[in-house]
């Protein structure tokens, strides 16, 4: 009998291809989920749909794509939808029976039903895009209602992949995502930083109820600086390939060869003169064999101006980026997604226009995935600080304290990684530290204006107000004096499950002084 693994189900809908891993609850690796006749690789499903009247005959992934030769392909096959969901700009194929909405309802249920028995899912991972999040949300709550899933989380997908490559909470990213049908390029700031609450997940349900409306626990998504595209991808690199040799030729084979040997060329392995044969089929359906090597494959994307036109994007993108104060030597890194980043001609070219800042090549399909795996590696319900806590800190220019920000209001708790922050001491031969601890007023200020001759209460926009907290300060006595300005103590914050605020305590030559508990943040 097949072992059966109990974790957490990952689902990226692109527009392109789907990708769907799995995490083992007791394991910190994940796994690329096969579905046979769905998947084309393991873990990854072409995002298309067949879709039969009125026999309602229904297909997805790799079993819809061998349909899209057939008669009627025009009404039945879908694809391309997973951009329309949610979005009421672009135009929609009225020629297709299923609308972009009930494309992907068909292409989930299908998916779920399929899903291997030897995996038990206690949790679902969904991702979003940003541009179009409100109406997509909207159209993953009401999926969800149908699914028999405990725990459903939402992520948006610049951030999930940006965990996918392990970047700083706080940084600025731009993403290359070269798609089968498309090419995006984005520039994102991720939530997060110091002082700032970090991205996380949206709970759509929990414990088997729905939570969507009610969660206090809602998503941060990254902040778009710029964002760009073109409706070219790889689909359009294949036929360039098989019209160089055959011009004017769209056999569904000849795009699915020219899409295997792509693939090939974009090894990094493959010498750069080294031929490989391509068979192809004529008008007459006769086969041809042809040649194609890295040189040539090259010559085909520059002579289609492919080149050109990812230099007309990038700098419409780096002219928005600049309009929000956003440089390229702002970016911490650059990430690849997608098949299409793969090719080397891609890899140059980013590298030259940009060269300073690093490149981060994930798995280029399936990296959004493993990064929504990363942010919910144990998603449960947090709460939510309705009010800042901060430290009283002396200002040695302006000779006076003032409270700098520990956790700000709004940040989830118990927190995941502690607030780190370096003491100096605010007067010659200093040895007794005090921490003070202040918080936020949460009570909002009204004033009586008129209006029109009635009185009316109107909001005060006042600086926010810190109330010292009315608990006996914790004294740390070291055992050398220090003089002003000179760093002396490095203190580690954390809120617990129990609400209480800790402070781990070490001098700046990392002796440990101790932990304390300073107070319950209630």
């Amino acid at each position: 009998m097949e072992e059966s693994l109990s974790g957490t189900l990952a689902i990226d809908l692109g527009n392109t291809n789907t990708v769907v891993a799995f995490q083992d609850q007791k394991d910190i690796n994940s796994v690329l989920v096969e579905i046979p006749n769905i998947t084309s690789s393991p873990g990854v499903i072409p995002s298309a749909v067949w879709f039969e009247e009125p026999s309602k005959i229904t297909k997805i992934g790799i079993s819809a794509l061998k349909m899209r030769d057939d008669s009627n392909s025009d009404l039945f096959f879908h694809s391309n939808f997973k951009r329309l969901i949610g979005n009421p700009i672009e135009k929609i194929n009225q020629k297709n029976i299923l609308n972009p909405n009930e494309c992907g309802e068909k292409f989930f249920q299908i998916l779920w039903a399929n899903i291997p028995h030897k995996y038990e899912i206690k949790r679902l991972v969904l991702t979003a895009p940003i541009d179009t999040y409100k109406g997509y949300r909207e159209w993953l709550v009401n999926l969800c209602e149908e699914i028999s899933v405990d725990e459903i989380a939402l992520v948006d997908e610049p951030t999930a992949a940006s965990l996918g490559i392990n970047v700083p909470f706080g940084s600025k990213i731009m993403t290359l995502d070269i798609g089968g049908s498309t090419v995006d390029m984005n520039i994102v700031k991720i939530e997060g930083g110091e002082g700032k609450s970090g991205p996380i997940a949206e709970l759509l349900k929990f414990k088997g109820n729905d939570v969507s409306s009610i969660s206090k626990q809602k998503i941060r998504c990254a902040e778009i600086i710029g964002k760009t595209g073109s409706k070219i991808g790889g689909k359009d690199i294949d036929q360039w390939i098989v019209n160089y040799f055959i011009p004017g030729n769209n056999h569904i084979n000849n795009l699915s060869k020219a899409e295997k040997i792509k693939c090939k060329l974009s090894s990094s392995v493959i010498k750069y003169e080294n031929k490989y044969p391509i068979k192809l089929f004529t008008e007459k359906n006769n086969e041809s064999e042809f040649y194609l090597s890295k040189e040539i494959f090259e010559k085909i994307l520059i002579e289609n101006n492919f080149l050109n036109h990812l230099n007309s994007l990038l700098k419409d993108l780096l002219n928005q980026a600049r309009g929000k104060f956003c440089t390229v030597e702002d970016l911490n890194a650059i990430v690849l997604v997608g098949g299409g980043t793969q090719i080397p001609l891609i890899k140059e070219w980013i590298t030259k226009k940009i060269p300073k800042i690093q490149i981060k090549s994930p798995p280029p399909i399936e990296s959004i995935a493993l990064g929504a795996l990363a942010m919910t590696p144990g998603v449960k319900i947090k709460d939510i600080l309705n009010k800042g806590l901060s430290i009283r800190l002396f200002n040695k220019r302006e000779q006076k304290h003032f409270w700098h920000p520990i956790f700000c209001k709004g940040q989830t708790w118990p927190t995941e990684t502690p607030f780190k922050l370096i003491l100096q001491a605010s007067k010659n031969n200093q040895k007794i530290f005090e921490i003070i601890i202040g918080e936020s007023q949460k009570e909002r200020t009204y004033d009586v204006i008129f209006e029109n001759g009635l009185p009316k209460l109107s909001e005060i926009q006042n600086e926010e107000e810190i109330i010292k907290w009315d608990k006996k300060p914790l004294k740390i006595v070291l055992k050398n004096k220090s003089n002003i300005g000179e760093d002396t103590l490095k203190l580690f914050f954390k809120i617990t499950k129990n609400a209480d605020l800790l402070v781990k305590c070490f001098d700046v030559k990392d002796e440990f002084f101790g932990e304390y508990n300073l107070g319950n943040i209630f």
